[in-house]
């Protein structure tokens, strides 16, 4: 069988010129990657962080040798880090590790209450101002959904679904109007 991995972290930019990097986590309490140990790379290389401040990580190769320069470092920017999933407690009620979400079938309810599939959960989405699911649809383009209770107000994780109500589209006006403002 194979390990679950779960992204918790993504190495940023180096800070100052001795290898230390500006380090991102996704987990509610940061000092947790430094905990789980060893961290394996999108690449399949093992690393283990020491927390230098908040925001700024020192790196250990699978060696435990520490990374000590600034190229170095810049080598590594946007790594994402993960950790087998076992490690990890089990989410709260209405709390979702982004994994469980994706290859979740995606369904919608008619305006005669019947349910017909939507798509597929293929990316969640997290730049900070909220999080959306991108929906692989089988015809048309891909769906971007907001990840809220209004849009996605039900999740069956066990079952494998997700209920989306997706939102009205913005209208755009056509390109030769002119504002009159």
């Amino acid at each position: 069988m194979k390990t679950e991995l779960v992204h918790i972290g993504t190495i940023g930019k180096p800070h100052g010129v001795r290898g230390l990097v500006h380090l991102h986590p996704y987990v509610e309490n940061p000092k947790d990657l430094e905990d789980f140990g060893e961290l394996v790379d999108d690449r399949g290389e093992r690393w283990t962080i020491v927390w230098q401040n908040s925001k700024v990580a020192a790196l250990y190769d699978g060696q435990k040798k520490r990374v000590e320069d600034r190229t170095a470092v810049e080598k590594l920017t946007n790594r994402k880090l993960f950790v087998p999933r076992e490690l990890l407690p089990e989410p709260e009620e209405d709390e979702f590790y982004f994994s469980d979400l994706i290859g979740l079938q995606a369904k919608i309810k008619r305006a005669d209450q019947s349910e017909a599939v939507f798509g597929t959960v293929h990316i969640v989405h997290d730049y900070g101002a909220g999080v959306s699911l991108e929906i692989k649809r089988d015809q048309g383009e891909n769906a971007l959904i907001p990840f809220t209770k209004l849009c996605v107000p039900e999740i069956d994780i066990k079952s494998g679904w997700l209920l989306v109500n997706p939102p009205n589209e913005v209208e755009v006006r056509p390109s030769n109007v002119k504002d009159q403002s």
